[in-house]
């Protein structure tokens, strides 16, 4: 039965702009344009994707008004005079051609302008900020620090803005929009949030100033005030026109409240302004806080402030930040808002409008909140997804179906997220695909993940449910051998069975209370294993207790859920392993009750992680009391205890119940070179390759499908 999203998919007005629908593609630095900000074909394909897509809005992220001044990415479309309107104008009518709206999001960076930075231009802003020392570098890796701290860029100029700055800035806003007007996009969307320019003038916390740009909030909020005013006189009245503004500034009690923004949407109401869409920024100095305010790991972070905002005001409010289309089509159904706006789950699945139009929730490829996305801007890298190869790469990695598809036979061994992902590809572009796996059920190491980590068995679930759906041959419960290739009629063959995790050689890691990553996969996952039983009388419990649950439903959700009661750990657990594996393992094991010390030789924790959920995956181990121990040499696990030296080239030692090993992870090609011994045509897919984690799965299988045929 298909499920109805009534008030989601009804038609909507801002200002005189008609929208198709309520769901709004938010506005996103995607780091895809051309050399000098010019809109070319790989920016567009991204956002004409959302518009295929079914989105009845689609919103150019960060379009820089000053450009090159005041950018945030190397890669930023610009806005900064009549040459870039031809790029702009291809831009609408690729978006227009799908039956969606496009606004460009009009922006300068101000304090947080990078690409001033790198150029050795001095960043404008209001006053002088208050630098505040907090936890934001400790969560990168050195790698990063190297990219996003460039040793060799100019140490930063700090410019305080004067009258003429400001009458400048003003102007190139209004001429900003006047250009998207004649460049066909149907509205412009005033930047006023995140810490950039207009924000910083708002925010009590960065703005000092004592002229009438400063003190008070109406003198605060001036500069937005006279930016609404010019563009209202440039385009007309008519034009759409909005603005995006904080509706806090989350972990800076001295920053943005909502009564704030409450007073400022109703002064920006009342200069013009035809809608508000609800944001927030942070303390960025708080690592934890880069995934709170815009781009929140909360639920619903957002919801609540626009509720209040809403209320006070007789035009459109859009909001974002995590929100299921069930629970918005509710929330618009009562008036707590009035569009979607959804930035992470249309990367993820940019066809996610239609599936909710067509009532089919299920079909949508899920975003799994990791942060890959926003990370890579972090490192000045272009936007991409774990879940969806395509974004970002629209032209390379589009499914097309081959004209020999009908002749070819694959045959797929492996069914964790690579394997499923090949066999899903390539099954779509006609070939005829068999997927083996050796154990009972599909999903192989993200089963495990998606126990560690929740939001992983959405992903899980919808590859098995298009797996079933697909009518692919599965063959379960099959040991796939170079000899029992050779007897099916196989074409060619894709192995996708995963990594090797071997022991590590590491002095008492043979001793009964020391478990492999793989030997806790199989405790978790209640699988059977001689190896487990030798250890720990303990797995026959945990078979008796588990095991009938997780055979029978096969989600990992009731694991976790069971889990809770009862675990066959003790108490002191020490975890070698500071990666993805060990961080996420260490905070299931610290929210059960358990007394965890990571340990790993490397210097920085978290290699796997994108940087964003790093950051706040590490506060949280922190608050749950795990004990991180970084630059630990000479590991040897004695009796009860793991030794170490430190950095300082101390031995010290930690009291251990139980260790865990969460090392040893390599690339394991032998199953595919027997079988490209016997003969075959044999490729290969995802960890087998070496240890890329479910966005490395998925690029692989999305890379090869498209290679074949």
């Amino acid at each position: 039965m298909k499920k109805q999203f009534n008030h989601l998919i009804q038609a909507g007005k801002i200002g005189t702009l008609t929208l198709k629908n309520r769901m709004v593609v938010t506005a996103m630095g995607v780091n895809l344009a051309d050399d000098e900000g010019y809109c070319g074909e790989r920016i567009i394909a991204l956002h004409e994707g959302y518009a295929k897509g079914g989105a009845g809005l689609v919103i150019l992220g960060v379009t820089g008004v000053a450009w090159p001044n005041g950018g945030n990415l190397p890669k930023q479309v610009a806005i900064s005079d009549d040459r870039f309107i031809p790029g702009l104008k291809a831009m609408a009518d690729a978006v227009h051609a799908h039956g969606a709206k496009l606004a460009a999001q009009i922006h300068h960076g101000g304090m947080v302008a990078t690409e001033d930075t790198q150029a050795g231009r001095p960043l404008w802003v209001p006053s002088y900020p208050v630098m505040k020392k907090g936890d934001f570098t400790e969560g990168f890796l050195e790698s990063e620090s190297a990219i996003m701290f460039n040793p060799e860029a100019p140490k930063p100029q700090l410019h305080i803005m004067t009258q003429d700055d400001i009458d400048l800035l003003v102007s190139q806003f209004a001429a900003a929009a006047l250009r998207a007007k004649n460049a066909g996009i149907d509205a412009v969307e005033i930047h006023g949030g995140h810490g950039y320019i207009i924000s910083a003038f708002i925010s009590p916390s960065s703005n000092q100033r004592t002229d009438e740009y400063g003190g008070s909030l109406e003198n605060r909020a001036r500069l937005l005030l006279s930016i609404i005013k010019a563009i209202r006189e440039a385009v007309g009245a008519s034009y759409p026109v909005w603005c995006k503004l904080d509706s806090g500034e989350f972990g800076n009690s001295e920053g943005i409240s909502l009564a704030d923004a409450k007073a400022t949407a109703l002064m920006a109401q009342a200069a013009g302004v035809d809608a508000i869409t609800v944001t927030a920024y942070h303390d960025g100095s708080q690592g934890a806080m880069h995934s709170e305010s815009n781009i929140p790991h909360t639920p619903e972070r957002l919801v609540a402030n626009a509720i209040e905002i809403k209320q006070l005001l007789n035009i459109p409010v859009i909001c974002s930040g995590r929100i299921e289309p069930g629970a918005a089509d509710k929330h618009i159904s009562k008036g707590h808002f009035d569009f979607l706006g959804m930035g992470r789950k249309i990367l993820a699945d940019p066809d996610l409008p239609n599936k909710i139009t067509a009532g089919t929730p299920e079909q949508i490829r899920p975003c799994i909140y990791c942060y890959c996305c926003v990370s890579q801007i972090y490192v000045r890298s272009q936007i991409k997804c774990a879940v969806n190869p395509e974004t970002g790469f629209e032209n390379k990695l589009k499914l097309i179906t081959s004209d020999l598809s009908g002749n070819k036979h694959f045959a797929v061994v492996g069914g964790g997220p690579g394997g499923m992902e090949v066999a899903r590809r390539l099954h779509l572009r006609g070939f005829r695909v068999t997927l083996f796996e050796r154990g009972n059920r599909l999903g192989g190491t993200l089963q495990f993940a998606s126990i560690a980590y929740a939001p992983n068995e959405k992903l899980l679930r919808w590859l098995r449910l298009q797996i079933k759906q697909s009518g692919i041959d599965v063959q379960l419960n099959r040991e796939v051998t170079a000899d029992l290739i050779q007897k099916l009629n196989i074409d060619e063959v894709i192995v996708a069975t995963g990594a090797a995790r071997n022991m590590p050689d590491i002095p008492g890691a043979d001793q009964d209370f020391v478990f492999s990553g793989d030997e806790m996969r199989a405790m978790v996952m209640a699988e059977d294993s001689e190896q487990l039983r030798r250890k720990t009388t303990s797995f026959t419990r945990l078979i008796t207790k588990l095991g009938a649950i997780t055979r029978v439903t096969q989600w990992p959700l009731l694991v976790r859920l069971a889990s809770k009661v009862w675990l066959p750990l003790d108490r002191r657990i020490v975890i070698i392993g500071a990666e993805l594996v060990g961080l996420e393992l260490a905070e299931f094991l610290a929210e059960r009750g358990r007394q965890v010390t990571v340990i790993d030789q490397a210097p920085r924790p978290g290699t796997g992680l994108y940087l964003v959920r790093r950051l706040r995956l590490l506060t949280e181990l922190k608050h749950l009391g795990v004990n991180l121990l970084n630059s630990a040499n000479d590991i040897c696990i004695d009796r009860q205890a793991i030794s170490y030296t430190n950095y300082r080239g101390q031995r010290r030692s930690v009291d251990a119940d139980q260790v865990i090993v969460a090392q040893g992870a390599t690339g394991d090609t032998r199953l595919a070179d027997q079988i490209r011994q016997s003969g075959k045509i044999v490729h290969t897919v995802g960890d087998c390759n070496g240890v890329g984690y479910i966005e490395g799965a998925m690029r692989s299988a999305a890379e090869l499908a498209v290679k074949l045929g």
